[in-house]
């Protein structure tokens, strides 16, 4: 998602249990999820050396005078911030807190059919939606990455009994809908 200040990319995934995000910005062993892929990407020269991206990438923003990116894994979905520069024009002398951040309508549709703990086929069956994948990667993983709708039983995301529910900020984000609705 691009928004004003930055971009956020979410990809649906997680750490592998030898690394943690403080040791990938350092040297660390490769540990591609999928094997079979990274080796050819390696050997088609799409990447230079399997187990230095995350060290590429906050070297080239650095290079392009951008802050380190940020990144977080949260309810197995792995989010890479890089925020932009900051023009002077932006810059604004007094705190402003923090206010959510764009949400998009479909995902603003789903929150709103989200009563008490739904599973994502019943979530698909209130939206009349049938595609699992487009909910998945338009609907679902949007809302969990935005913190705005949570799992259940987070320990096992692929759970057969995995159930979301609204988060406050979830609940902050459909009253706002009503309030511009309303206005």
């Amino acid at each position: 998602m691009l928004f004003k200040d930055r971009l956020e990319v979410w990809n649906p995934g997680s750490l592998p249990p030898t690394l943690t995000l403080d040791r990938l910005k350092g040297p660390h062993p490769s540990v591609p999820a999928n094997p079979l892929i990274a080796e050819p990407m390696y050997l088609a020269k799409y990447i230079e050396r399997m187990g230095t991206g995350i060290r590429d990438m906050i070297e080239r923003c650095r290079a392009a005078g951008l802050s380190e990116p940020g990144f977080k894994v949260e309810g197995g979905v792995w989010v890479t911030t890089i925020r932009r520069k900051a023009a002077m024009a932006d810059v604004t002398p007094e705190v402003t807190p923090e206010v959510t951040p764009e949400v998009t309508p479909e995902v603003l549709q789903m929150l709103s059919v989200v009563t008490g703990e739904m599973s994502r086929a019943e979530i698909m069956q209130a939206l009349g939606l049938s595609d699992e994948k487009h909910f998945r990667e338009h609907y679902q993983q949007v809302a969990v990455a935005a913190g705005l709708l949570e799992m259940t039983r987070p320990e096992t995301p692929q759970s057969p009994r995995q159930k979301y529910r609204l988060t406050e900020r979830g609940r902050v984000a459909i009253r706002a809908k009503g309030d511009r609705r309303d206005g």
